[in-house]
């Protein structure tokens, strides 16, 4: 069906200076900054496949010089492979002035709301994804969480995402790494507004709260949405005051065609940009759910240099032109809000006040940090090897995780109920289913903090269902996968993968007894 787009050749690279080092982001206040000045996200999701998308350097970088070309300054990546070479690609993002935000988890290691746990094999595997990622400069944050609670019943287990968010602090700082923002990316639901971004960035320790908020949020449809009809207006009042940085960690609603990206407006201008950090965007490569912004030769995904999508992709470039926050210098800023009150039980939220947290005994936490070497410290052209430490990724010895991507692949496994399209234009929440300035300073190196080249969400589709149940048996993880082939080779690999390949190596893993 990608043959009956309308395609357009793109040439962004040359008019594009290369960067060569990134300044690091850091949170202070409800704001991000980078080298002194504030951060707003400009992003787009990165993903489109069970596969990790930071190991073909050469795809990365025609991908990285259209992502630039679009305004781009962030990605979002939902899972990676922890033991492949990801050097070349964090450069070519890079040299692009591009960041990245990556999630933890992996498909088996989520937190699942309807049997939330946070056991030491879950930590052992975001360890390994932290450990080969914190080398480099333009890693943005990590994301300890997407969607794993949709429901008001859902709400068990915020205790157990904050504490995975303590563990990973108490692991970064034992590891004596630089200080990577941690936060959590939320589905839009109305009946966990805004209880959930309330509880998990409250309690006077902040090593145990999140970093940062991430809402993905669908309620914005078409040019005819307003501020106050879209629902932002009611997103807005719930996040005044909130005392970290908050931003939409998934948008662009596609039910009115074609996308305009009018949100953007009122993201980056005077109603919300005092209060929100900016968006990413959903997402990077079209797929059967179509919200993609760019296509690939031979409707393959991720196979050459990227094709726009018209008029979405110009679309989506002339409203990130126009809209340029200066924000604040980050010597003038002086925070003053405070963390919010942890919310009592009531109206179906389950958690009162700020309960105990089921983190894990210290000593397992700084025995992790002793158990392997510090990756190498990142340099700008990342010659060094890119892993200092192949990581083994163990598998629950007695748990089971469910896995649907009938839906969405980026989806954790426990917000699957919702899969289902909902775009509201009330304020009710929604979850879909299914830079244009560039700022440098010459300090030894280019260096790009703000308004410059999001991430990529990891979907599997095209015209069939597809179930994984992953199910732990020993040491071997033992993975039976569901669905209806297609007759063609052609149509199994642009929907998404060759089944061999994806179970052997996205799946099976076993440890190196």
């Amino acid at each position: 069906m990608l043959n009956f787009l309308p395609r357009f050749t793109l040439v962004a690279s040359l008019a594009l200076p290369a960067i060569t080092a990134l300044s690091t982001i850091s949170v202070k206040g409800a704001k991000f900054f980078c080298d002194g000045q504030q951060f707003f996200v400009k992003g787009v999701a990165y993903q489109g496949t069970p596969f990790d998308p930071l190991v073909d350097t050469s795809q990365c970088t025609v991908d990285a010089a259209s992502m630039a070309s679009l305004g781009t300054n962030s990605i979002r990546v939902y899972h990676v492979d922890p033991n492949a070479n990801h050097d070349g690609c964090m450069s070519a993002f890079e040299e692009m002035g591009i960041y990245v935000w990556l999630d933890l988890d992996t498909f088996t290691t989520a937190i699942v709301q309807t049997d939330p746990t946070w056991e030491q094999y879950q930590f052992g595997n975001f360890t390994a994804v932290m450990d080969a990622f914190i080398k480099y400069d333009n890693l943005a944050g990590f994301w300890v969480g997407n969607e794993v609670i949709n429901t008001a019943a859902g709400s068990v287990a915020a205790p157990y995402v904050k504490a995975a968010t303590a563990d990973m602090k108490s692991y970064m700082a034992a590891k004596d790494y630089r200080t990577v923002p941690i936060g959590y990316s939320a589905a839009d639901i109305a009946e966990l507004r805004p209880e959930l971004q309330n509880y998990l960035a409250c309690g006077s320790d902040y090593s145990q709260s999140i970093d940062f908020y991430g809402l993905n949020a669908y309620e914005w449809c078409g040019s005819d949405a307003t501020y106050q009809t879209s629902g932002y207006s009611a997103l807005q009042a719930l996040s005044v005051g909130y005392s970290i940085p908050i931003f939409f960690s998934e948008t662009g609603c596609n039910v009115v065609r074609p996308r305009t990206f009018a949100d953007q407006a009122a993201i980056f201008g005077p109603d919300m940009i005092n209060t929100w950090s900016g968006s990413i965007i959903y997402e990077w490569v079209e797929e059967s759910n179509d919200y993609g912004l760019v296509n690939y030769p031979d409707g393959k995904i991720y196979n050459g240099a990227p094709i726009p999508i018209q008029p979405d992709y110009g679309n989506l470039a002339s409203v990130w032109k126009n809209v340029n926050p200066s924000g604040v210098a980050e010597d003038s800023y002086s925070p003053s809000l405070s963390a919010p009150a942890c919310p009592i039980s009531s109206n179906g939220w389950a958690i009162n006040g700020d309960v105990p947290l089921p983190t894990l005994a210290s000593g397992i936490v700084h025995a992790e940090a002793a158990s392997s070497a510090k990756p190498t410290s990142s340099t700008s052209s990342y010659t060094t090897p890119a892993m200092a430490t192949s990581r083994t990724i163990l598998t629950s010895p007695s748990s089971s995780s469910f896995i649907s991507t009938s839906s969405d692949m980026h989806e954790d496994s426990s917000s699957l109920a919702s899969s289902s399209p909902s775009h509201a234009t009330d304020g009710s929440g929604s979850t879909p289913q299914g830079k244009s300035t560039r700022e440098f300073s010459d300090k030894g190196a280019f260096q790009v903090c703000r308004s410059f080249p999001p991430a990529l969400l990891p979907q599997v589709h095209g015209d069939n269902d597809h179930l994984y149940n992953a199910m732990s048996t020993g040491w071997v993880s033992l993975l039976i996968v569901t669905l209806i082939i297609p007759t063609d080779r052609e149509t199994v690999t642009s929907g998404s993968f060759y089944i061999a390949d994806f179970v052997f190596k996205s799946f099976v893993i076993t440890n190196d007894k």
